[in-house]
Formats: C-alpha cells, structure tokens, sequence
C-alpha cells in the first residue's frame, strides 16, 4: 500500500523531517548545521538537497552564513553528502533541470552554482553572477537554459544564462522588493509578487517587460501554480492566500488563522500542504478553500514536498 509522506524543512529547528501526511506524526528526523532553508527533489524522488542558508535572516550582521548543500538519501533518510560552495555564502535559491543538474544561489555573492552532478561531485562546475543584489532566488527554465533571478535589494529581475558566463544580464524593475516567482507552463511568463508594493505581475520572458498587473493581500513573499493553473500568493503580512487567473486576474482570498509561510500540493490536485506560523502544517481543501486538518511541526516549518512511498 503507498503511503503518503511530507518531506519538511523547519529551519529554526534546523531540522529535516518525514511525516505522515494523512496523521501528522513524525516518521524521521536528521538535525542539520543551523538554519537549513530551501530544498529541491531529483526527478526520481530519490534524493533531497538542501541548502544551507546557515543564518536566521539577512540583518544577522557579522555571520557571513553557511556555504554548502547537503544531500539527503530518501530511501535511508540519511545526510550522504555535502557539496561545497565555498567561498559563496548564505545558499538559498535552489532549482533542479530536466537533466538532475543543481543550481544553487548564493545570495551573499550574487552568484549561482552549478553542479552538473550533484550525487558524485563535491564542488561546483560552474559560477554565474546573477546581475543583481541579494538574488535570494530565481526561477529556472526545465532545460536549465535560462534562469530568472529575483534580486531584493536592487529591486530587479534578471534573465540570464546558468551556462554561459559571458552572457551580459538582461535587468528590469518589476516593483518594490520582489520574492515570489514561478514560471509558467509554457515559460514565456514569469510571475512575481512585490512585497512592498502587495502585488503580482506578469513579466514576458522574451522582451522582460511587464504585461499585466494585480493587487495582492499584504507582504506577498511566495507564489505558486497549483494543479488547476491558479496562481496563488502567501501573504506574510496578513493571514490570508490570494488566487488569481493566469493573467493575472484576481479569483478570491482564503482566510487563514495563522500566517502562511510556503505550500507544495498534493498530486491529485485536490490538496495543499500549507506551512503555518505558530509551527504547524495546515491541510486546504483546494476546492473549498477551507484548512480540513492541521498537525504540529518542529520550529518555523518552511518547505514542503509530498513523496509516495510503498
């Protein structure tokens, strides 16, 4: 019989876990070096990496942060390996092509590494500046051709090349503080969400100008396409989700009780794992927009994954 498990970061109990995801408990744990923050899964679902962030926040003055990626088996649930990105710090932004190529970002240099493969290797193949400030991430085409990063501190997107060094960044301002980011189907849109502007919008990916734009719940800091092609924002600044057409058009709001932080969906489309303030996972029915069962986590849950095992 499948079962149904969570993969989890909770970066400030520096902690990667399994839980069941129909009744909450706690299957596994492995501790990390502190404050572990995004993951990617290999197309397999074989294999986690994480990236090691290795401070609570950016205003963490004096503590340049952490220079690594652990590699996690999830068969034996196991830390196997740790690629080194040294001297490139604070590794947020992670993403995985259609060839199980890594890329991971390091928001301290503005750089993103490459690792042609990640489960033999121990340091990168490749450095790319990302032509911003504090690129805390990006969003990456399927055949890893290009890449979009999403720069905080310059206020910019830039497209680029993760191959090509010599490629000269294409920049443009899509609002005030840009997070959020995902690509569509098709990749000739990328979406972004402003965290100071509370908005979302649509960005060509060919001419890098902006096509359409909405208005958001307050601090939108993620956006993600769920199975019936909405767009959702998680609003850090308010307890609430907006939905929104892949214009974009607004859809509605879903009220929550507590801060949203990240969500990845169930398969079956009908689910999403929502990660929660107050430490907790939070089950939304994606049809009623209403949380239908919840569970504790560890300290700050962050991202999620849904594996099938047997």
């Amino acid at each position: 019989m499948t079962r149904e498990v969570l993969l989890l970061n909770q970066k400030c109990a520096h902690t990667l876990s399994l839980y069941d995801a129909q009744s909450g408990e706690e299957l596994k744990h492995i501790r990390l070096p502190d404050y572990p923050h995004e993951f990617v899964v290999d197309s397999q679902g074989r294999y986690a990496f994480v990236g090691h962030y290795g401070i609570l926040g950016a205003d963490c003055i004096g503590d340049q942060g952490g220079c690594s990626v652990f590699v996690i088996d999830l068969e034996t649930f196991e830390h196997v390996n740790t690629l080194s990105t040294w001297p490139y710090y604070r590794i947020h932004g992670l993403g995985i092509d259609d060839q199980d190529r890594l890329y991971a970002m390091s928001e301290g240099h503005n750089t993103l590494l490459l690792f042609n493969d990640p489960l033999t290797t121990t340091t990168p193949d490749l450095a790319v500046s990302s032509g911003g400030y504090k690129t805390h991430l990006f969003a990456l085409t399927r055949r890893g051709d290009w890449a979009y990063g999403v720069n905080l501190l310059s206020n910019t997107i830039t497209k680029f090349k993760p191959h090509d060094a010599t490629f000269t960044p294409i920049a443009m301002i899509p609002g005030r503080k840009p997070e959020g980011n995902c690509l569509s189907t098709d990749e000739r849109t990328l979406f972004i969400s402003n965290r100071d502007d509370d908005s979302i919008v649509a960005i060509d990916t060919e001419s890098m100008s902006v096509r359409h734009s909405a208005t958001t719940g307050r601090d939108p800091n993620r956006i993600y396409g769920d199975p019936q092609q909405r767009l959702i924002t998680t609003n850090y600044g308010e307890n609430s989700l907006s939905l929104f057409d892949q214009q974009p058009q607004p859809l509605g709001r879903i009220d929550l009780d507590s801060i949203p932080i990240a969500m990845s969906f169930h398969p079956n489309g009908e689910h999403a794992f929502v990660s929660l303030k107050g430490d907790h996972i939070g089950v939304l029915n994606l049809e009623s927009g209403r949380i239908v069962r919840r569970f504790a986590t560890r300290a700050e849950p962050d991202v999620s994954c849904l594996l099938l095992r047997d």
